[in-house]
């Protein structure tokens, strides 16, 4: 599923249109940014919980050539499912 897709899915869903659902799938994308930007966690009950982690600088290889290159630790978002979305798959 795209964002068109789930866009329309909304719309269909809450009875709205098309444009008001993309205009709330874009509030809901940069409130989640937002939080994340400031180092809050974001927590849906039953769906899952947004957060930020801290990824450790290590050494990597260069594919193309097989040289060690150093690569800088950086802060990466990551997604944990929550109970009911787990227990609907």
């Amino acid at each position: 599923m795209n964002k068109s897709e789930l866009i329309e899915h909304i719309a269909a869903q809450a009875e709205l249109s098309k444009a008001a659902a993309g205009r709330a799938l874009d509030a809901f994308t940069g409130a989640v940014r937002t939080a994340l930007r400031k180092g809050s966690s974001v927590t849906i009950t039953g769906f899952g919980t947004f957060a930020v982690t801290k990824r450790a600088a290590r050494t990597g290889r260069n594919p193309r050539t097989g040289a060690a290159i150093k690569i800088k630790a950086a802060k990466v978002p990551k997604f944990k499912p929550g109970k009911g979305l787990r227990d609907a798959l």
